[in-house]
């Protein structure tokens, strides 16, 4: 069953409204015809299931209606070539986009955000923390170094990363694709992954580490992210992940590029 949006017709139409109307939330008439009432019941079973509610009845809508079996997005990282990541990347060396690309794709894959939406948002992520295209150590500035403190001092003692004082700042300062910081994200995420990170936070500049740690990190602000593109605020979708407005600029140039050069209507 394809997706089923505003204009759709026809009965795979009238199976979804059927759905719809079993599930409690009526559409009005079952005509096989997707208009407004029929966004409306979309909308209000998506926002019951804690699912993106963009009135569009896509995979996972229809599996949470019984309708299809998959809940599986569409698999756009074909579009992602290393030509159109190149544009979006005009600092990085071509090298390191081969190199890595295929890396963070295979991450992205693992961690089922193949959808557009989301490898848009991991390239995007990468090219705000690292404009080069690869894993890298946080740079000292004013922001984590005291003007005559060891570097990342202004760290040691963040509650909100985790950090229990000297030198938790230094030793759990930003790394890799999505520059993970502080105490807690790296006892969080090696947790997940499996692997030492506490022990040894370096482990999170090697790149198949940081492409995972990039992919888990998007995974669990997924819903939130897509509800920030959904409503074209791309400062937000990029607050869920670094907290602030830091690299906004090239995020959002990333953005236009990549999403001008991999839309298939465009």
């Amino acid at each position: 069953m394809a997706m089923l949006e505003i204009g759709t017709t026809g009965p795979a139409v009238r199976k979804l409204q059927a759905a719809l109307k079993a599930a409690g939330f009526d559409p009005g008439l079952l005509d096989g015809d997707f208009g407004a009432g029929t966004e409306a019941a979309v909308i209000a079973f998506q926002h019951s299931e804690g699912l993106l509610a963009d009135g569009i009845a896509g995979p996972r809508t229809l599996k949470a209606l019984g309708l299809v079996k998959s809940d599986a997005l569409a698999d756009a990282r074909e579009r992602f070539s290393t030509q159109v990541v190149a544009q979006m990347f005009p600092d990085a060396p071509l090298g390191h986009i081969r190199t890595h690309l295929p890396v963070v794709m295979e991450a992205m894959r693992q961690a089922h955000l193949i959808d557009r939406t989301m490898l848009l948002m991991a390239l995007c992520t990468i090219r705000a923390e690292t404009a080069g295209f690869a894993p890298i150590d946080e740079g000292r500035s004013r922001l984590n170094t005291s003007p005559r403190g060891e570097p990342f001092d202004l760290y040691d003692h963040r509650k909100d990363l985790g950090n229990q004082g000297a030198p938790d700042g230094e030793r759990y300062r930003g790394r890799g694709f999505v520059q993970l910081t502080g105490r807690a994200n790296y006892a969080t995420y090696g947790q997940r992954l499996q692997l030492p990170l506490l022990d040894e936070p370096e482990r999170a500049n090697d790149a198949q580490v940081a492409a995972q740690l990039l992919a888990v990190f998007l995974q669990d602000r997924e819903l939130r992210i897509k509800q920030a593109v959904l409503d074209n605020d791309l400062a937000s979708a990029r607050r869920l992940v670094n907290g602030g407005s830091h690299g906004l600029e090239a995020f959002g140039q990333a953005w236009r590029i990549g999403d001008l050069l991999t839309d298939e209507d465009g």
